[in-house]
């Protein structure tokens, strides 16, 4: 599962602390049933978790915040953090345990709130004022409900107030969201790996309920929520660090608020009756996700308006946060802008200037090693190149596509005639190739094509039919897998790559027009000879090859989410021209922007040297993910824009291309079955 918490010593060192001062005290969410207030708070205090604030150590109180959701404990650090943030001279009080804070997060004068025991003040924020105020406590009522540990209603005496800075003010408001999303999905993670584990040990009708495929979808589309989620907060954090949390945080918690809920409740479906009752840890983390996600609800209704992330998406020319890279991308991001820009046609590029001037700068070739003429770029610079490419809608895409899929195959499996042949071309952008893999009856099992390839002294002799072949009534050459030997085992033995011109004798091509307007092809190979030369790799070895051609698929991943940022920004500049959409749709537009950035966030989770099952899975995240956003951002874009959206443009073309990003590469439902094989689900 995605996590970045560990991502420095420090860190590491805290997380390991908190998790064995839990181990007696509060183990696991079933502890939330009989409360230890009393030692927990003396060991907050000991362990140092009320003095967070003083320091200044966000990371650390996300981290922790994390670590108590899993285990269903509301205790309320965050809100000793902000007290002591905003009030410096109560920070000593709230370090000894002498003063308990908790924020009043709604507008009611008696809140209900967690963790009550002992509670002394009532701190209340008025953004509007700029001002805070502290409240004594006066009197302390539980009272019984969904939460437990049961909530308290508070009463308080007369406030003190006192003006704060407003920038804080906003920075404090911020953590406050972000550390109940960093509870939630502390909790729904929990529940999760749980339902993992069940789903792979518990055994129904003879096999590991893991086994059905309705099993394997609902566990893959909780692993995708629970990721992103992972990874917004990850990134918000970061954002406290520069200095820019509003967004970040907003996000972060929109996700956690949007997606936490159908988590858990996915996680208690695979559970069954075994979650329903309370020896089980997801009965009491029902209790406390709910808790939260109301607690969540009630801090965003009370914020002001300009704090509210629809109306943040609206007063910002490009306002989902940019994802730094790092110096050196970023760097080479600016070139890549520089150079889209002097080669700007109107509303589109000269394309033949671009590609000369990016086949100049090394673009194509950007990973390969100098002596190849490339530039032996990092996986960040590669990023940066392909976002910014996408972003400005792919005017030299397949030229792109044949450099990081094909290229780097040549170079690990090319022969020195080939690479001769073929890597020049490459390199200038030339090369006009297509793919073909797809098949009749092997579409995303490439494992079962049957396209076949006899061998006939110093050729071999192809017989076969592959469809959905974009680009094939234009492409010079196909990247061709066929199977040299049909007995081989397993199935993804005994296939072979080639790379074959399309003007060769016996190849004849049969045109479709896709919904999106794109043309993809049938092609037929009758008697198609090619001699040995054309193969790439070893005889029955091209699966290796095909795995290589798809190395560039952390790279690739991000291309949708660039090209769907592309389209939210200019969705925003229409939408601030125009009269003011309902609120329920403004709120959808929210819901949306959340999971673009999620997608954008897991690109750069790609390149922080994950590796493993983690980097393995993120791949096919990543890609149902983007594809269910692109489907969803369509019909919102024309619900927005009206019957103005039909025209031909931008967002209709958008929608009528979406289903490609659901079905290409592998359909969604292949992919949500490759991640719960890849949680260690067995196959059906």
């Amino acid at each position: 599962m995605y996590d970045n918490r560990s991502g420095n010593e420090e860190l590491r060192a805290f997380t390991r602390s908190v998790t064995g001062a839990l181990a007696d005290l509060w183990p696991d969410a079933t502890s939330a049933g009989e409360p230890r207030w009393s030692a927990l708070h003396a060991l907050a205090v000991e362990q140092g978790w009320f003095e967070l604030g003083e320091a200044g150590a966000a990371e650390h109180l996300v981290a922790l915040a994390r670590l108590l959701g899993e285990r269903a404990c509301p205790l309320l650090v965050e809100d000793a953090y902000v007290a002591s943030r905003l009030l410096p001279e109560l920070a000593g009080d709230l370090a000894s345990g002498r003063r308990r804070v908790a924020l009043r997060r709604g507008s009611q004068s008696r809140p209900l709130v967690p963790a009550g025991a002992g509670l002394t003040d009532m701190l209340i924020v008025d953004m509007t004022a700029g001002r805070v105020a502290l409240a004594p406590v006066r009197d302390i009522e539980e009272v019984p409900g969904l939460p437990e540990p049961t909530w308290s209603r508070v009463s308080v005496g007369e406030p003190v107030g006192q003006a704060v800075d407003p920038a804080m003010l906003e920075e404090a408001l911020s953590l406050v969201r972000l550390t109940s999303a960093a509870r939630l999905t502390g909790a729904v993670e929990r529940a999760h790996r749980l339902s993992v584990t069940h789903a792979t040990t518990r055994r129904q009708f003879g096999r590991p309920i893991g086994a059905f495929g309705a099993v394997q979808q609902r566990v893959a589309a909780c692993h995708i929520d629970v990721t992103a989620q992972s990874a917004l907060i990850d990134e918000a954090v970061q954002s406290l660090a520069s200095g820019e949390p509003l967004m970040a945080c907003a996000l972060a918690a929109r996700h956690a608020r949007d997606r936490s809920a159908a988590v858990l409740a996915g996680a208690q479906h695979t559970l069954g009756a075994i979650g329903y009752f309370d020896e089980h840890e997801v009965a009491w983390l029902f209790r406390f996700v709910h808790a939260e996600l109301t607690r969540l609800r009630e801090i965003e209704r009370a914020l002001p308006e300009a704090l509210r992330l629809e109306r943040m998406l609206l007063a910002h020319e490009r306002p989902l946060p940019r994802l730094s890279l790092g110096a050196q991308a970023e760097a080479l991001r600016a070139e890549i802008r520089s150079l889209l820009d002097d080669h700007r046609d109107g509303d589109g590029f000269d394309i033949e200037g671009l590609r000369a001037a990016a086949a100049d700068a090394g673009v194509f070739a950007l990973a390969w090693p100098r002596e190849y003429g490339g530039r032996g770029a990092s996986l960040e610079e590669q990023v940066v190149v392909n976002e910014e490419m996408k972003y400005a809608g792919g005017p030299v895409d397949r030229a792109m596509s044949a450099t990081m899929l094909i290229g780097h195959s040549l170079l690990r499996h090319g022969t020195d005639q080939q690479r001769a042949a073929f890597l020049p071309l490459l390199r200038d952008g030339r090369l006009a190739f297509c793919l073909g893999y797809s098949e009749p009856e092997a579409g995303s099992d490439l494992a079962s094509l049957s396209t076949r390839a006899v061998r006939d002294g110093d050729d071999w002799v192809i017989n076969g039919q592959k469809l959905w072949t974009t680009r094939a009534h234009t492409a010079s050459h196909v990247w061709l897998a066929v199977r040299t030997d049909p007995e081989a085992r397993p199935r993804h033995a005994g296939i072979t790559i080639f790379l074959v011109p399309m003007d060769t004798p016996g190849i004849t091509v049969h045109q479709h027009r896709a919904l999106s307007g794109e043309i993809s092809c049938t092609v037929f190979y009758d008697d198609v000879r090619v001699p040995d030369s054309m193969r790439v790799g070893e005889v029955d070895g091209g699966w290796r090859v095909i795995t290589d051609a798809l190395a560039a698929e952390r790279v690739l991943m991000g291309g949708v989410a660039a090209t769907l940022l592309s389209h939210f920004d200019a969705l925003l500049d229409q939408l601030r021209g125009a009269a003011a959409p309902a609120a329920a749709d403004l709120d959808r537009l929210a819901a949306l922007a959340a999971r673009l950035q999620a997608a954008r966030t897991l690109v750069v989770a790609a390149t922080r040297g994950m590796d493993g099952d983690e980097a393995r899975l993120l791949g096919p995240v990543s890609a149902v993910l983007s594809g269910d956003l692109a489907e969803d951002f369509g019909r919102l874009a024309l619900d927005l824009l009206g019957v103005e959206g039909l025209a031909a443009g931008r967002f209709e073309g958008m929608l009528r291309l979406a289903p490609m990003y659901v079905i290409g590469g592998g359909t969604n439902d292949v992919q949500r079955g490759i991640i719960a094989r890849g949680l260690g689900l067995p196959r059906e």
